[in-house]
């Protein structure tokens, strides 16, 4: 029987983070990627938390909060609406406590999130 084969749904930046590459997402971000691309319903920033709480969840142990601090660093809009929700409501509903914090660390278009 013949394998079946899948494609790849994901586009660059969102395979670098669902592999938590942290080098290649980075190196993506620098040659000009979307920091706030949408693929698969979901924004790179919003899929980073996700991938990081559900990872720590799973192994244990604190979450790892790179992938999320280097999007943000890049400018990724923690406060952008996708789905009728933002990064920052997913943050805080994984209790991914970083991702909560750090919003406020970056300079956004609309402020420091957390009042």
């Amino acid at each position: 029987m013949d394998a079946i084969e899948i494609d790849n749904p994901w586009t660059p930046a969102h395979q670098a983070v669902e592999s938590s590459d942290h080098t290649a997402l980075a190196r993506l971000l620098d040659e000009g990627a979307d920091v706030d691309e949408v693929c698969c319903r979901t924004t790179l920033l919003t899929h980073a938390i996700e991938l990081e709480a559900d990872s720590a969840t799973q192994a244990g142990k604190p979450v790892d909060s790179t992938l999320t601090a280097i999007l943000l660093a890049y400018g990724a809009d923690p406060l952008l609406v996708l789905n009728g929700e933002t990064a920052y409501d997913r943050a805080r509903f994984f209790h991914h406590d970083m991702a909560i914090r750090l919003p406020d660390r970056f300079t956004t278009p609309h402020g420091p999130v957390a009042p």
